[in-house]
């Protein structure tokens, strides 16, 4: 084997996208000792996506003290090169940020949008933006009000909308943001595909994992109804159900919406970034992966992305990941050779996590004696 490339997003909790791709360029070495291991640490535009800019492409971190969830001022960070910014809007916006405590009738996404605003003015022209792992449930409003969109009420009041309030709005003006976001290519990474609105809307499925009762998914979700008669009152179109519309607790239709943003699947804006099909030339094997594989695996995340990719270009793919779930088996459809679980016992998260590494390491160690037998 002449060349391997290894490309695999984190294992939640136990094992970051950089450490596996430390492993491997420690572990295939030592059964390939000519093989040029290129390791590239991604995310799909999730936690960790900055990180991963980080380390591909050698991006240096900017850190800013923004508005979090609440309110209270947080410090974030995100990656730039060059004229280029990589945002997380988790970084000012997100779950661990609001301390247990999740509100997403009252949470705002105006710290994510301070973020945008200072790589803007500081003269970055391309931004992209992940918007995964979420706190808030405010259609991207907060965000827009932070780069200038105001908001008014039927009394003709400007506010800054959140959650619980998106009814509330009689119309916007988006002037300012426009002048702002004027020459610059703004690049929305999302992994989820869910309509604004509806029984697949931000609100039914993303709000009780950020803190909503019944009753409060109800009203976040008969708010998000609103926001989208607001588009189509003021923009004369509807964005509910364009896939993704609903990412972010709907700040996936906010940035179309108020920034003229394009949507992206994450992956594969993360893979056109840092040149995947370029590296992919003369490789003889791709590695991948993710804590789990599963059906959602299957919808935008990083195996996929990568897989439609190597199948085009006719490299195996293998998959090494934490556990194997169900219909996990349908990657193969998309490009995936083989997949192998780290899990070497039956044994649940909480008590394998702490050996994660080793267990990565050993199974890599295993697929390495096996190719080097056969080839």
């Amino acid at each position: 084997m002449k060349k391997c490339i290894v490309i695999s997003d984190s294992f939640k909790g136990t094992l970051s996208s950089a450490e596996i791709c430390r492993i491997a360029g420690e572990t295939i070495p030592a059964f390939f000792p000519a093989c040029q291991v290129v390791a590239i640490p991604v995310a799909d535009g999730g936690e960790g996506t900055a990180d991963c800019f980080l380390e591909a492409l050698g991006a240096a971190p900017v850190a800013v003290t923004v508005q979090g969830p609440f309110g209270r001022p947080v410090r974030a960070a995100y990656a730039r090169k060059g004229k280029l910014a990589v945002i997380e809007m988790a970084a000012a916006a997100g779950l661990p940020l609001a301390g247990g405590h999740g509100d997403p009738s009252a949470a705002t996404t105006y710290g994510v949008g301070q973020l945008i605003r200072h790589a803007v003015e500081s003269g970055c022209r391309e931004i992209l933006l992940g918007i995964g792992g979420s706190a808030t449930n405010d259609g991207g409003c907060g965000c827009a009000a932070a780069l200038g969109t105001r908001f008014y009420d039927e009394t003709g009041a400007s506010f800054v909308p959140v959650g619980g309030t998106l009814s509330r709005i009689r119309r916007f003006d988006a002037a300012g943001t426009r002048k702002l976001l004027e020459g610059i290519r703004l690049t929305v990474m999302c992994d989820v595909d869910n309509p604004l609105y509806g029984p697949a809307g931000a609100a039914c499925v993303f709000a009780p994992q950020k803190g909503a009762d019944p009753a409060m998914v109800r009203l976040l979700d008969s708010q998000l109804r609103a926001l989208d008669g607001v588009f189509v009152r003021e923009l004369g179109r509807s964005f509910a159900e364009i896939p993704g519309a609903g990412a972010a607790g709907g700040l996936g239709a906010g940035c179309m919406a108020f920034l003229e943003a394009e949507l992206r699947s994450g992956i594969e804006a993360v893979l056109d970034t840092v040149d995947f099909d370029a590296h992919l030339r003369g490789a003889d094997l791709v590695i991948t992966g993710e804590g789990r594989i599963d059906s959602q695996s299957l919808r935008g995340k990083v195996i996929s992305g990568v897989a439609r990719r190597t199948r085009a270009a006719g490299v195996p793919l293998v998959a090494i990941v934490g556990g194997i779930g169900e219909s996990a088996e349908a990657a193969y459809g998309l490009g995936v050779t083989a997949m192998f679980s780290i899990n070497r016992e039956a044994k649940s998260l909480a008590e394998s996590a702490s050996q994660s590494a080793a267990n990565y390491r050993r199974t890599l160690a295993d697929i390495c004696r096996l190719l080097r037998a056969v080839m």
